[in-house]
């Protein structure tokens, strides 16, 4: 047999039949590698709840129980806190204030007088944690608080304390929504304070309690 033979007979061989089916066996998935103690189909744990410093900004209404409130109608109320948390349950803080309304309450409109009330002060907050992402809060406040009027602009109502800072005292609750990002948790509170300086002169069954509630915003670097 020639070489040509025998290469023509084995070329001959190799030849499938153009009817000839052809099976190809799936290849089994590669296993996944996995380090001890890590599932890596199921999503990375959620970032803890980041403490430090942090920066809270309030926008809402501060109003007034006693007296006063027939003098000025609710005020618009802006409030700012700056405080750090010492652990996750506890933060020392200061804070400052400012509030706009007018003597619409007493007077007609061609007699209303607008004026601010303003103040600052400090005071301590306890966070309690229902889950990750919510939580509750106590927090007790020393405040000097009154309004930035001319001299006996209130007077003539029976409020001249009120034209110079005096100090008050407060407690404030609130609900707080940690969001995704670790930085950031949105809040509503509500507060009172007793401030002796709303107290109306001779006025002896006057109230001087101011209740506050807002929406808020804290950053915590």
């Amino acid at each position: 047999m020639t070489v040509a033979t025998f290469a023509a007979n084995a070329l001959a061989q190799d030849t499938l039949p153009p009817d000839a089916k052809i099976e190809i066996a799936p290849q089994p998935p590669e296993p996944k590698v996995q380090a001890e103690g890590v599932h890596v189909d199921e999503p990375p744990p959620l970032r803890p709840h980041k403490k430090g410093l942090v920066l809270e900004s309030s926008v809402g209404a501060l109003g007034f129980v006693g007296d006063f409130r027939h003098v000025a109608p609710t005020a618009y109320w802006l409030h700012g806190l700056l405080g750090y948390e010492i652990n996750t349950w506890l933060m020392l803080l200061g804070e400052a204030e400012l509030a706009y309304t007018d003597t619409s309450e007493s007077v007609d409109l061609s007699h209303v007088a607008v004026f601010p009330i303003w103040g600052f002060g400090g005071g301590a907050r306890a966070t309690f944690h229902a889950s990750e992402r919510v939580a509750t809060f106590v927090q007790g406040n020393v405040d000097a608080i009154g309004a930035a009027v001319p001299h006996d602009t209130l007077a003539i109502y029976g409020f001249r304390s009120v034209e110079s800072l005096a100090p008050a005292y407060g407690v404030r609750v609130g609900l707080e929504w940690y969001q995704l990002d670790r930085h950031l948790a949105l809040s509503v509170q509500v507060g009172a304070r007793y401030a002796s300086s709303f107290d109306k002169f001779l006025a002896t069954s006057d109230i001087p309690v101011l209740w506050d509630a807002a929406l808020c915003l804290r950053y915590t670097f």
